[in-house]
């Protein structure tokens, strides 16, 4: 049950930093009504994290990246890119073996959203589809129709739709992402891999009976630092789940890898569990 040292991880959640990366949490804005989220905190839900990254001033993010990368035993993970080309797009182009590109979803677009998914599928090879119910604006509930003609597109080019699921850490309504919403979603669109966000946190056990109800649902473990990992998802990879659980982090947005790899090894997978987690689930998932 120990952690190997000799698989190479594959990190599903991971970003380059940048000074301006606060910036980059801008578009919450117009949903938050307490005063510390609008005008104290650079990290929506840094109340909840005490160890939040701090990152030295860098000539180069990139290899400062790749370098933590290299010292952590990931070999590649997956980055956001869209239509503006900057690091992370850059990145991607350059270090096509290290980086996996994905893309965000636009549900208030309609189909120009769509059309911006296949513009950036062409043109860097997105290999998933991420979403943010709670963060739109306005809000938009994962099992709306608005989603509807992202998860049809997803399932035309085989793109899983990764998705933060259960109760937000930035101070926002949570109703979007009620776990529950996934169960209609996983009905009428059995062919798409739905992965799960964010823990599904306060209710892990009904994400975990839903992956057993339907193949296509996994979990991954964005934000959570290891020993916080729910048991009920722990529990459910050491037995049934063992295909249905990814290993992804949460650098630099609130972890520390240091924090992460600290953490891991005393995570209770069983043997056989480990290099599906760290590697092999995310190779076959997301087709890379």
């Amino acid at each position: 049950m120990t952690m190997p040292n000799d698989v190479p991880i594959i990190d599903l959640m991971l970003g380059i930093p940048s000074p301006d990366q606060p910036k980059s949490y801008e578009f919450m804005q117009p949903l938050f009504m307490d005063r510390e989220s609008r005008e104290e905190f650079k990290f929506p839900p840094q109340y909840m994290f005490k160890d939040f990254p701090k990152v030295p001033a860098q000539s180069d993010y990139v290899k400062y990246t790749l370098d933590l990368m290299d010292r952590f035993n990931i070999e590649r993970a997956m980055l956001g890119v869209g239509e503006v080309v900057g690091t992370n797009e850059r990145a991607v182009r350059d270090h096509p073996d290290r980086f996996i590109p994905s893309c965000n979803s636009w549900p208030n677009e309609g189909m120009e959203g769509v059309r911006r998914i296949v513009r950036l599928y062409e043109e860097y090879g997105v290999k998933a589809v991420g979403a943010f119910p709670c963060g739109e604006f306005p809000q938009v509930d994962v099992n709306s129709p608005k989603y509807y003609p992202i998860f049809a597109k997803c399932v035309e080019l085989d793109l899983p739709f990764c998705c933060t699921i259960g109760v937000p850490g930035p101070r926002i309504p949570m109703h979007p992402q009620l776990t529950e919403h996934i169960d209609e979603i996983c009905w009428f669109f059995p062919d798409l891999k739905f992965v799960i966000r964010h823990g599904s946190e306060p209710w892990a056990d009904l994400a975990v009976k839903l992956m057993l109800k339907w193949p296509n649902l996994f979990f991954s473990t964005t934000a959570f630092a290891p020993k916080h990992y729910p048991k009920a998802v722990i529990d459910y990879a050491n037995t049934r789940g063992s295909d249905k659980v990814m290993y992804a982090g949460y650098f630099p947005s609130g972890l520390t890898l240091e924090r992460i790899f600290g953490d891991m090894p005393n995570v209770p997978f069983r043997d056989h569990v480990w290099p599906k987690f760290l590697r092999e689930n995310a190779i076959r998932v997301f087709n890379l």
